[in-house]
């Protein structure tokens, strides 16, 4: 029995048509398979491998920690050189009022933090979220999901869940002085990228203010420069109480992160003590690999060219057939009439050696993600087999 047949019947399957590249390396902006294949990561595995894969200072972090120690204690314990240089990091990457990162294993734990961080701030239960949205597949992030084909198979979920249209400014009013929290991507990622507007983020703060209700920025997708910003935020000078974390963080390792003010975060530890607890958050190897990934992307400048490569890429897959391509920085949705259309694009990208991938929520549209620090020739050359795959595909 291969690789591919092992992975198909004993390793738990998330769709009846996965893509079954048969990984043998990665490097850089490319994934390579066991058959000599080199495929473009135009992904970068779901905005997760934002500054590439391998990236030697990256590389290097998490050989010296492995030569140092793994997993001694759960979260919260011990004091960790790679977890506290990680979170002073972090600290001064961000505003005042979100100094202090609480450190857990993925986007969706993240999420629950922040939910949980929420109510024992207020001591309110109602939560309001927006459609189409996506913030994880546990029962608490799931709740919050705005796409229901995601959701009825697993009801009942988190009681006191509403849900407010996507930049309506009218929906603002339902933000009242019950409500605990309000959960906004700066842009919505599985919904097909779609932009916040200055007016409608600006809203959401100045009416949180006024009821006391907990702002918190889901940029488990839009963070760590994917935007052209480290965080999608400073786009809109709009700071959230609560700001969750995740993908781009890690550099390619697991670890997600809810970060909010000491003060707020000193609630989990009495009333009860362990208010929240992992085990294995913050673990040292992958927040020695995070705090290297956000030293490169500031050391060797990554976030200046974002824009740039953002306009080149969008500019270079134009073409008959497209209806809309939304983006931000680069991160892209490119829009057809039809999902069918969509997968033939997307299987037509793979068979030219670029990987390309749909959106849940939004399968009208292929995403494209690629490294922050993808080289021009690298981008101008995808972006030609892309441009040729949907042409094949009309």
């Amino acid at each position: 029995m291969d690789t591919k047949e092992i992975f198909l019947k004993h390793v738990a399957q998330t769709s009846p048509f996965p893509l079954v590249i048969d990984v043998s390396h990665a490097e850089g902006s490319y994934i390579f398979d066991k058959s000599g294949n080199r495929y473009f990561d135009l992904i970068s595995g779901i905005a997760v491998t934002n500054i590439g894969h391998r990236h030697p200072k990256v590389v290097q972090a998490i050989k010296d920690q492995l030569d140092r120690y793994m997993h001694v204690m759960a979260y919260g314990e011990f004091a960790q050189d790679a977890q506290s240089g990680l979170a002073k990091e972090l600290a001064q990457l961000l505003p005042e009022t979100l100094s202090c990162s609480y450190f857990v294993n993925s986007g969706a734990e993240a999420i629950e933090g922040a939910l949980k961080l929420a109510k024992r701030v207020t001591g309110r239960t109602e939560i309001i979220s927006c459609h189409k949205s996506y913030h994880g597949s546990t029962h608490g992030a799931l709740s919050v999901s705005g796409n229901e084909t995601k959701k009825y198979r697993y009801r009942p979920l988190l009681p006191d869940v509403k849900f407010m249209h996507f930049n309506s400014m009218e929906d603002i009013s339902m933000i009242t002085e019950k409500t605990a929290a309000v959960l906004v991507e700066p842009v919505q990622g599985d919904a097909g990228v779609r932009i916040g507007s200055q007016e409608f983020l600006e809203g959401l703060r100045k009416r949180c203010d006024e009821t006391g209700t907990q702002l918190i920025f889901d940029e488990i997708q839009t963070g760590i420069g994917r935007t052209g910003k480290m965080f999608a935020f400073e786009h809109y000078q709009v700071v959230p109480d609560i700001l969750a974390l995740a993908k781009g963080l890690g550099g390619g390792m697991p670890i997600g992160s809810f970060i909010s003010s000491y003060e707020k975060m000193q609630l989990f530890t009495h009333d009860p003590i362990l208010g929240h607890i992992t085990t294995f958050g913050g673990h040292p190897v992958n927040c020695a690999a995070a705090w290297a990934n956000l030293r490169a992307i500031q050391e060797e400048h990554m976030l200046a060219g974002v824009e740039v490569k953002g306009q080149l890429l969008e500019q270079a897959i134009q073409t008959t057939g497209i209806k809309e391509i939304r983006r931000k920085g680069l991160m892209l949705a490119v829009e057809f009439e039809s999902a069918d259309l969509v997968q033939k694009i997307v299987t037509g990208c793979l068979q030219k050696g670029v990987i390309t991938f749909w959106f849940l929520s939004c399968p009208e549209s292929f995403r494209l993600a690629p490294p922050i620090n993808i080289s021009d020739r690298e981008l101008k050359e995808a972006a030609q087999l892309i441009k040729e795959a949907i042409e094949e595909s009309m």
